[in-house]
């Protein structure tokens, strides 16, 4: 299957091969930019894991800064990318994908060094902020520049593939990276931020050099511009406020939790081991790893909503988890009640990565792609803003039952805010979908013809 490497858009509305059902296959679909940019993830990956788990203690034990303030030092990077996030999309609109992600990247960079040499307080900020800044746009500029390399029937298969991928990388990247680093040893850490940093290097030089062709600005088009809208008429386009809610819903009980509010529950509430935490999400990336595959197969051809209503059961029963490690705080069956919600929130993962970003990508027209993902990018990132201190003023307040009920019920609006309401604002196609191609090529036509459209 071929697609043109200069496209920024779908594949035509004509085309009715059907999507890859297994990986060699899929493999062979890509087209080879898709391909290249998959080759590459795991690396880029690896340099994140090894100081995903480490930066509060290398702020804090070994550069010597207090707890409080490092506290603040770390919110300035949600904070600096939810306000890039908007900007962000109306420039991928402007100048293309590939030139954000190559920013990104750049800045992405930058962070890294600046961190590893950073023994003030100014320096550090400076850092977060590039890395905030880095952060918030890479989500619009990536999923913005696969869909314009990757046809829509490939691209739920692609975005599973490569979570996948990426968290085979964090997990590797964690494990070495807690043998290499060593409070005692400044340049241990100076050595995982300067590695962070090269691991960027092969994705810049693969859109600077055998990928600078694609997803670059819109060429014009023969019927004249396309009209600008804001963020606010974007919001109002069928389907769109909807799907950033149940974003923002999805985040906020789900990814902001599992990365605060469930150490912080295990912690004090729990009362589990560092140790256990560790391999709590130990657990969780090899469940990700494991069954993603597996999960893409079941998935293909259904309503994404449907998938995503599943996924909140799933993270519901995570929550429930949690919530009884409570009863037994202390003990060993309070660590694999921990773990066991790691993992059975990872299986809920492997269902929510490869829908969401395929179905804002599938409602968005190619001159507002950035937008569209800027959008959703945006719901994710208030809620990872908002989630932190909610969690903590329940969990510090001894509020754990009140805590996890909210979870819960939050895990389960999920499901009735896809099916009950995201659900009828799309159609069949971006919903996932497989229509006949009878169907397709019906829709494709219209009542009178090709003009009919």
């Amino acid at each position: 299957m071929s697609t043109s490497t200069h496209s920024t858009g779908d594949a035509p509305a004509t085309r009715t091969t059907p999507p890859a059902s297994s990986l060699r296959a899929f493999w062979r679909a890509l087209p080879r930019e898709g391909r290249l940019l998959l080759s590459i993830v795991v690396l880029e990956f690896v340099g994140t894991g090894l100081v995903l788990p480490f930066t509060v203690v290398y702020l804090n034990e070994v550069r010597g800064f207090p707890l409080s303030e490092v506290g603040l030092l770390l919110a300035l990077s949600p904070l600096f990318g939810l306000l890039a996030v908007g900007p962000g999309g109306l420039i991928i609109d402007r100048v293309g994908a590939r030139v954000v992600v190559v920013g990104v990247l750049s800045v992405s960079i930058v962070a890294n060094l600046v961190l590893a040499f950073a023994d003030t307080r100014l320096e550090a900020a400076i850092a977060l902020i590039l890395q905030g800044i880095g952060f918030g746009l890479s989500w619009p500029a990536f999923q913005s520049l696969i869909a314009a390399v990757v046809p829509s029937e490939l691209r739920q298969r692609y975005f599973g593939v490569n979570f996948t991928l990426l968290n085979l990388g964090i997990g590797i990247g964690g494990v070495i990276g807690g043998f290499v680093v060593d409070v005692e040893r400044l340049a241990t850490f100076q050595a995982i931020y300067l590695a962070d940093a090269l691991s960027y290097s092969p994705a810049l030089l693969l859109l600077l050099g055998p990928l600078r062709h694609i997803a670059g600005r819109l060429p014009p088009s023969p019927d004249g511009p396309a009209p600008s809208m804001s963020y606010l008429a974007v919001l109002r386009s069928p389907g769109m406020a909807s799907l950033t809610l149940l974003g923002f819903v999805g985040s906020f009980v789900g990814y902001s939790q599992l990365n605060s509010g469930l150490p912080a529950y295990a912690r004090a509430i729990s009362e589990t081991s560092t140790r256990a935490i560790g391999l709590a999400f130990a657990a969780n990336t090899l469940v990700i790893v494991l069954i993603q595959l597996i999960v893409l197969g079941r998935i293909e051809g259904r309503r994404r909503t449907r998938v995503i209503a599943v996924m909140g059961v799933c993270w519901a029963f995570a929550w429930l988890l949690l919530g009884l490690s409570g009863l037994v705080p202390g003990t060993l069956g309070a660590a694999i009640l921990v773990a066991s919600c790691a993992g059975v929130f990872a299986l809920g993962e492997t269902l929510l990565q490869p829908t969401i970003p395929a179905l804002v990508n599938d409602l968005a027209p190619d001159h507002l792609r950035g937008r569209y993902n800027a959008l959703s990018s945006a719901a994710f990132q208030f809620a990872a803003v908002i989630a932190p201190p909610v969690a903590g003023i329940l969990i510090g307040r001894a509020l754990g039952e009140v805590y996890i009920g909210m979870l819960i019920v939050g895990s389960l609006a999920i499901g009735a805010l896809a099916i009950g309401r995201v659900e009828r604002q799309l159609s069949p196609q971006v919903n996932g979908v497989r229509m006949p191609p009878s169907a397709d090529l019906l829709g494709t036509l219209g009542p009178q013809g090709p003009e009919g459209r």
